[in-house]
């Protein structure tokens, strides 16, 4: 999940598994899997960045409990 601030400057959780594609137009606007989208304040390159930490914690995980 990743924290982001919709454009009315509410703060919503997304599940980033759920993240289909990201565009600029000039708002950053998020289509799910489902076909919704999402308008929020951060830029594209922000969203990737949030989505690729979410990964890597997600992989950390993984690899934790693998050792045990």
């Amino acid at each position: 999940m990743i924290k982001l601030k919709q454009i009315n400057g509410e703060l919503i959780v997304v599940n980033a598994e759920l993240i289909s594609y990201v565009q600029a137009h000039p708002n950053t606007v998020i289509t799910l899997t489902n076909g919704d989208k999402l308008i929020v304040e951060e830029t594209v390159d922000e969203v990737i960045e949030k989505v690729i930490e979410y990964r890597r914690k997600i992989a950390a995980m993984g690899v934790k409990e693998g050792e045990n």
